[in-house]
């Protein structure tokens, strides 16, 4: 049995729940249109906020912290993969960003 964890492109992220597990700074900075935020630190405490039987893809700045978010959520039986290279390849693939009203998001 393989011990890898599912990966998704971000342009193949598709009608997954996208869960951001970045701090509130980063956030706020720049993220994808309609995702979810919560921060690693507190996945345990929140992941009754995810909707269940959906497929979630867990995002952070490069994919270290995301990998092991999805890890976990594998873990409890939950349908999660992690998106490879997170919001850095997002922003190099030049998908939708948005940030609090009147800044220029990024992702750097």
């Amino acid at each position: 049995m393989s011990h890898e964890l599912p990966e998704v492109d971000p342009r193949d992220v598709g009608d997954d729940v996208l869960l951001d597990v970045r701090e509130d700074d980063e956030w706020a900075a720049g993220r994808a249109p309609g995702a979810l935020h919560v921060p690693m630190s507190e996945i345990t405490a929140r992941v009754g906020e995810l909707p269940a039987g959906r497929r979630i893809a867990v995002v952070c700045h490069l994919g270290g912290r995301s990998a092991r978010v999805t890890a976990w959520l594998r873990a409890q039986g939950v349908d999660a993969r992690n998106v490879t290279g997170g919001m850095a390849a997002w922003g190099r693939a030049g998908l939708p960003l948005e940030a609090e009203p009147g800044a220029v998001p990024r992702v750097d």
